[in-house]
């Protein structure tokens, strides 16, 4: 039988606080708390309440036929605990019923996969102990990267830590003739499996569901299960991954996007032969039909799906480099401020803030930023960054004293 994999991202990150050059050497907390504890609540009460109490309903509906699979970023988890207990718990009683998945990311919602193997593992075992400790000693087997970023090597990274399956994007350069609909295996590492995203029926839903300019609007669940009907009957798994908060955040309410997720798996099981899935059964159930090869990191990201959202400019790259330049010396620093900074610096946000695309996409990376312009999120980053090194000099400089 044929299977629909929901994957949802749930992530926000650490902002940084508005952090002048007068600040460095002086100020040494970064980190935006009132805007943090805000955003977390705004969110919690528009999506992450709401739409876990619909899954939740949705998964004891249909006695568990119903099934979804979560990553859940270590910033938001860290966020969770700080300011929305009750969204934490939430997900606890999502992950109790046994039909809901977690899979392992990098603690910071990194991007040290394309920086430092030694750094991108520490990131990925911090997240996995998060995860143990939160949902009652819960083990992923599935590994979701940062914005879905996968290339051949680091597939193989992944595979050397012992995941079974990893997320990537249906990118079309990379996928040519053919379909995302199928799992694929690592070029490196065979035993590796590949999901991919089917971005054209994903950002249906997470993109376009309430564009009243979109040839197809509204989308309705029987026009979305006529589309699913009109896949091959070879192509076995139909991957939609898509932002959580696509659930009353960025698709608010009144667009009916809850109405519509709350009568989808009726009309999946009425009218269609697809069953849901999560990522480890889809990966497992489904025979591999080839490797996938990947030379050069692809993402979810814009219409090229590369790397130039967060590193596609100079302001990008400085930040990117005189960050991981840091990380040896970090690493000899055991001080819980320093590595809790050191960490939520890593952010990915922090360098989406910094992209100066325009025109397709210049919209959609100015709705993520609240910086006025990118090189407002530079300058305040970098401000930021140069105390942080102060502070690392500091005490490498304090430990080097006390061993003589």
């Amino acid at each position: 039988m044929r299977t629909i994999c929901f994957y949802f991202q749930v992530h926000q990150p650490f902002r940084i606080k508005p952090y002048r050059f007068f600040d460095i050497g002086e100020d040494h907390y970064y980190w935006d708390d009132y805007s943090n504890r805000s955003i977390i609540r705004k969110v919690a009460q528009k999506c992450y309440l709401p739409m876990n109490e619909l899954l939740l309903e949705l998964i004891r509906r249909y006695n568990g036929k119903f099934k979804v699979t979560f990553s859940i970023s270590g910033v938001c988890l860290d966020q969770f605990e700080l300011y929305a207990p009750d969204v934490l718990e939430s997900f606890q009683r999502l992950v109790a019923t046994g039909h809901v998945e977690l899979l392992s990311e990098t603690d910071a919602h990194a991007l040290c996969s394309l920086a430092n193997k030694e750094e991108f593992v520490r990131m990925v075992e911090s997240h996995k102990e998060k995860i143990k400790r939160l949902f009652n000693g819960y083990e992923p087997k599935v590994f979701r990267n940062t914005e879905l970023i996968y290339s051949d090597k680091i597939g193989a990274m992944v595979a050397e830590m012992g995941f079974e399956a990893m997320l990537t994007e249906g990118a079309k350069h990379i996928l040519g003739w053919k379909s995302p609909n199928f799992v694929y295996q690592n070029s490196v590492d065979p035993n590796l499996r590949i999901l991919l995203k089917n971005f054209q029926l994903s950002d249906d839903i997470a993109f376009r569901f309430s564009n009243k300019t979109w040839s197809d609007y509204p989308l309705t669940t029987e026009k979305f299960v006529n589309w699913i009907n009109a896949i091959p009957q070879e192509q076995e798994v139909l991957n939609l991954f898509m932002d959580y908060e696509t659930f009353g955040e960025h698709q608010w309410a009144e667009t009916g996007i809850f109405e519509f997720m709350r009568s989808l798996p009726e009309a999946v099981f009425r009218y269609t032969n697809f069953s849901f899935s999560t990522t480890t059964e889809a990966a497992r159930n489904a025979k591999p039909i080839a490797k996938i090869q990947v030379p050069t990191p692809i993402s979810w990201a814009d219409e090229e799906r590369d790397l130039t959202a967060w590193l596609g400019n100079d302001l990008q790259n400085e930040a990117f480099t005189k960050l991981y330049e840091l990380e040896a010396q970090v690493q000899k620093i055991d001080d819980p401020d320093i590595i809790r900074d050191w960490k939520y610096l890593q952010t990915s946000d922090h360098f989406y803030y910094m992209c100066t695309k325009f025109f397709s996409d210049g919209a959609v990376h100015s709705y993520f930023s609240h910086y006025d312009t990118p090189y407002d999120a530079f300058i305040n980053y970098m401000n930021v960054l140069s105390d942080f090194i102060l502070r690392v000099k500091n005490k490498l400089k304090a430990l080097e004293a006390v061993d003589k």
